[in-house]
C-alpha cells in the first residue's frame, strides 16, 4: 500500500511488511559484508609485506592494528543481525528486530569509515612520504565516506529535487 504522509510531490513509497522489511535488510547486509571481508583479508596479508615492517614506524604500525580492529568490529556488527535472528528462533520477525538491525547495520558504517581512513592513511603515506598529505588524503577520505553512507542518505530536499529533475513522465 502506498502512503502519503512525510512525502515528496510525486514521490511514491510502499510500506513493506516485517518479511519483505526482513529480507532487504537481510540483502543490504549481505552486500556490505563481502566488502569488509576482503578489506580485512588486505589489512590481515599487509602485515607479511616487507615494506610493512621496513617503512612504517611504530606508531604508525599501531595504526594499523587500530584499522584491523575497527574493521572487525564493522563486521561484527554487521553479522549481529543474523545472530539476533536465530537466537530467537529464526522464525519472527518483529518491528523490534528490524528497528535494532537496522541501527548494526549503520553503526558498522562508522568503524569501517574509519578503519578504512586509517589505512588510506598508511597506504597515502607510504606512496607519498608525505604525513600531512597522507593525512589530508585520509581525512578526506573519512569526510566523503560519512557523507555518502550517513549524510547523503537523510538529505531529503536533495532527493527531492532530483526526483523533480529526471522524473519519467507517465504517458
Amino acid at each position: 500500500m502506498a502512503i502519503a504522509e512525510g512525502r515528496e510531490p510525486g514521490e511514491e513509497r510502499e510500506r513493506l511488511d516485517l518479511s519483505d522489511a526482513a529480507s532487504t535488510l537481510v540483502e543490504e547486509c549481505r552486500m556490505v559484508l563481502p566488502g569488509i571481508q576482503a578489506t580485512f583479508g588486505f589489512q590481515l596479508i599487509a602485515v607479511f609485506n616487507q615494506r610493512f615492517g621496513d617503512e612504517l614506524d611504530t606508531p604508525e604500525r599501531y595504526l594499523h592494528l587500530a584499522a584491523m580492529c575497527l574493521v572487525a568490529l564493522a563486521a561484527a556488527l554487521v553479522m549481529t543481525p543474523a545472530a539476533v535472528h536465530r537466537h530467537y528462533g529464526g522464525r519472527v520477525v518483529t518491528d523490534t528486530f528490524i528497528y535494532l538491525s537496522t541501527l548494526l547495520l549503520l553503526a558498522g558504517m562508522v568503524p569501517l569509515a574509519m578503519g578504512l581512513a586509517l589505512d588510506f592513511y598508511l597506504i597515502a603515506r607510504l606512496a607519498t612520504d608525505a604525513r600531512l598529505a597522507a593525512a589530508v588524503f585520509a581525512a578526506s577520505l573519512f569526510a566523503m565516506l560519512v557523507f555518502w553512507w550517513m549524510v547523503f542518505p537523510r538529505w531529503r530536499s536533495l532527493h527531492a529535487w532530483v526526483g523533480r529533475k529526471y522524473r519519467v513522465r507517465q504517458p
